[in-house]
């Protein structure tokens, strides 16, 4: 499942991936189909390095993530468990408590 990046997606990829120039083509020659599944598994080197990589993120454009979940035009149930865990933390931190629950809920998160 393949998916055309918007300006967003392209400029909140990029600030996560930098190293990748911004090439948003996967190692099989797909478009990533989303943005943080593949900084989760095959970008970052660990749960720290995911964090230090989402922590550059302004409230902004982790509100764009959030929206894209809750539309499920983005993947967060099959990153890594720790990486969830930042992802939820960051939200509380940057937006809200609120906007948490409200992801966790969508996702199926008790």
């Amino acid at each position: 499942m393949s998916r055309v990046f918007s300006d967003m997606d392209k400029q909140i990829f990029n600030k996560l991936a930098p190293e990748l120039s911004g090439n948003t083509t996967s190692s099989a020659g797909h478009n990533y189909p989303f943005i943080l599944r593949p900084i989760s598994h095959k970008i970052a080197q660990s749960a720290e390095d995911f964090r230090e990589r989402m922590e550059r993120l302004d409230s902004e454009e982790l509100d764009y993530l959030v929206k894209l979940a809750l539309e499920n035009k983005e993947d967060i149930r099959s990153l890594e468990p720790e990486d969830i865990d930042t992802i939820m933390e960051l939200v509380e931190h940057k937006i809200s408590l609120e906007r948490m629950k409200e992801l966790k809920q969508h996702l199926g998160i008790v």
